[in-house]
């Protein structure tokens, strides 16, 4: 199978080679090129219909973010599971609803994860990110894969094209950054203009770090007094991790085609549990992930859009345990995914599109474990969308079918299981005031997820008996904005949406006892009502200064209803505040940049019972940073200083993960 992979992936090259213009010849494409790109990004703007959340350019510099999960954090309706410091697990749930019904998409395919279903944000930089967006449902476009219409929310990442002043042919950005814990991080981007139509660019990233980091370790017993009460270090969350990313961009008559080939490469500790005065520190994972990944646009008149995708992956890791208080272990697993995709959209009238998309995966694990069943999955995927677009209003609609065929090879058999659906959703967008000032907008939608390889054949932890999840969303909301090319007041936003879903069978995990493994329950069903509230406000009081500011606040009541029997009927489900938020100010002065971020989850429960024993704190964090340009000559060099947790607060994302106190930051950046 990764012999096909790569064959097809080859293919994809001679199809774009070939496909290329020869040298001279100005295209039509070319021509309308940079107006086309500048119509449609203000088309999708004024006609998005689906909640969403964006940041990109100097918003998501002014983060200071390492990774993507820690810009992810200033995103409404969203909660991040962070197991500290700078190798520690971080992943990403929209709304409550599980980490498995969010897609993550990088430069348009998902990353995918078959054996936990928990994509490790932290392994991806933002050195090489232009772009993060955050939708509720599914993407504002008819024109996408079959499968992204099955989310229930979805992550986009954008990373940076080449682009080039006149008179350049290559750019060369070094940056290099030292922090507390002895981290320390260089990274290096290299673009070039390899001819008219094509343009490529290579990304590389080291980080190593010792981990080690101040926290405070108090607990109470239930009647009130201390149980435990100290100061420590925490070790075993050393790391060292190397990443590698060359793209290969091309334009061809009425389209364009892209070549990604990504590598990641880390060994670290994993900071274990702190659990009655007991610090643990005997795991330790190394993680080899490899990806290529391609896809071809190409326009067929005025009418007709098609774009291809294909993508091989091949992740290895390797998982040690040991510490003596638990199971010793020391696993190898490899997990292969191949996916194709054929996504197609027809103009039927100038207001009125539709699609049609397939899509095909598959994804096998295999492990060293003895009597391991090496499940493989293969999904077919396949969708209908349209969208009709008036001055006064837009309406999109969408159905996608899935069927889901399983794999397990047991000792006296093999066994086959298969599961299908159909996922609904209907969105609705209107402009009573016939201009962008006021948006109104509602949706109804069906998603619909499978049982991970964990979930279902983990000997130790897995459970044959796990249902699929269904969840059911409905959302409405309003966007107000207002934008001003001059005067005090540049730019206002404000958007707001109220949710309510409902998700049955659903499939939480927790860490058990070692973070590498989790133990998987159907909650049975669980209500969900929600709102996310976000502002933008812009202004510049004089030439030069301008002062911006970004908050948001979000409401969620998470409760399960499976069995009125139980102690826990009703209750908020584990690690799910009802009440956080984030907020954003920055000022810019010439070249200065002052930039303070704010972030706070409030109460919560670490466990299914709400009771005292199980109560979690709120927390907030505040964050500063301080930087200044300088142009020298062609070049730019800015340097940047930070100090997080400004406050030194103690607290945990995941109980008894204690996060890092006051720590600080140094980073150059030389531009060529």
């Amino acid at each position: 199978m990764r012999g096909i992979a790569i064959s097809a992936l080859m293919c994809f090259v001679v199809v774009f080679a070939a496909a290329q213009p020869k040298s001279g010849r100005k295209t039509a494409f070319d021509s309308i090129q940079h107006v086309g790109e500048v119509v449609i990004t203000q088309n999708l703007t004024y006609r998005e219909v689906i909640p969403s959340h964006t940041m990109k350019g100097k918003e998501l510099e002014r983060l200071n973010a390492h990774n993507i999960a820690d810009a992810l954090r200033y995103f409404a309706g969203l909660q991040l599971k962070d197991y500290g410091g700078v190798g520690g697990i971080k992943t990403v749930n929209i709304r409550s609803m599980g980490s498995n019904h969010v897609g993550i998409f990088y430069d348009g395919i998902q990353l995918g994860n078959a054996q936990n279903g928990q994509v490790d944000l932290g392994q991806f930089s933002m050195d090489n990110v232009d772009e993060i967006t955050l939708y509720n449902g599914q993407k504002s476009a008819i024109f996408q894969p079959a499968s992204e219409f099955g989310n229930a929310g979805s992550v986009y990442i954008k990373t940076r094209r080449p682009k080039f002043t006149e008179g350049r042919d290559w750019n060369l950005k070094v940056k290099t950054k030292y922090a507390s814990s002895d981290h320390f991080r260089l990274s290096t981007l290299w673009e070039q203009r390899l001819s008219r139509m094509v343009s490529s660019s290579v990304n590389a990233e080291f980080i190593s770090s010792s981990g080690k980091y101040d926290f405070r370790y108090r607990r109470l017993n239930q009647d009130g007094t201390v149980a435990y009460d100290t100061t420590a270090t925490r070790h075993n969350g050393d790391v060292w991790a190397m990443r590698a990313e060359a793209n290969v961009y091309g334009l061809i008559d009425d389209g364009g085609w892209n070549l990604k080939a990504y590598t990641y490469h880390s060994e670290r500790g994993i900071p274990g549990a702190i659990v009655n005065n007991v610090w643990r520190r005997g795991e330790r994972q190394a993680d080899h992930n490899t990806f290529l990944q391609a896809y071809l646009n190409k326009s067929v008149g005025q009418r007709f859009s098609t774009r291809l995708l294909a993508k091989y992956a091949y992740y290895n890791t390797h998982y040690v345990n040991r510490d003596t208080t638990t199971l010793r272990v020391d696993n190898t697993y490899r997990q292969q995914e191949f996916f194709v995709s054929s996504s197609n959209v027809y103009e039927i009238l100038p207001c009125w599109s539709a699609s049609l998309a397939y899509d095909l995966k598959w994804n096998k694990l295999d492990a060293d474990m003895r009597a391991f069943v090496s499940p493989h999955r293969v999904g077919h995927y396949a969708s209908v969308a349209t969208a009709y677009n008036h001055p006064w209003f837009n309406i999109q609609g969408s159905l996608m079918a899935q069927f889901i065929g399983d794999t397990r090879h047991e000792r006296t058999a093999t066994v086959h299981t298969s599961q299908r659906a159909l996922t609904p959703a209907v969105f609705v967008n209107a402009y009573p005031l016939r201009s962008k000032l006021l948006s109104l907008r509602a949706f109804a939608k069906k998603s619909y997820r499978m049982p991970t390889f964990n979930d279902l054949y983990y000997t130790d932890l897995g459970n044959a008996s796990l249902q699929p999840e269904s969840a059911l969303q409905y959302n409405v909301g309003f966007v107000v904005e207002k934008d001003w090319t001059d005067g005090l007041l540049r730019h206002v936003r404000w958007q707001t949406d109220a949710y309510y879903n409902t998700v049955h069978d659903k499939i939480v995990a927790y860490p058990k006892g070692q973070q590498f493994r989790w133990t998987m329950l159907n909650l049975g069903k669980v209500h969900i009502k929600g709102i996310d509230v976000e502002g933008e406000l812009a202004i510049a009081p004089m030439k030069g200064l301008q002062l911006s500011g970004r908050v948001q606040y979000t409401y969620q009541d998470a409760r399960d209803v499976t069995d009125p029997s139980t102690s826990y009927y009703r209750d908020q489900i584990p690690y799910i505040p009802w009440h956080s938020g984030s907020a954003i100010l920055g000022i810019s002065y010439h070249d200065w940049d002052l930039n303070y971020s704010f972030l706070y989850a409030g109460e919560r429960y670490n466990q299914q019972e709400n009771i005292v024993y199980n109560y979690m704190q709120p927390w907030y964090t505040s964050d500063l940073s301080l930087s200044r340009q300088f142009q020298i000559g062609r070049n730019r060099l800015k340097v940047l200083v930070e100090v997080n947790n400004l406050f030194s607060q103690d607290y945990d994302v995941i109980l008894n993960y204690p996060m890092p106190k006051r720590n600080y930051g140094v980073t150059v950046e030389w531009g060529i």
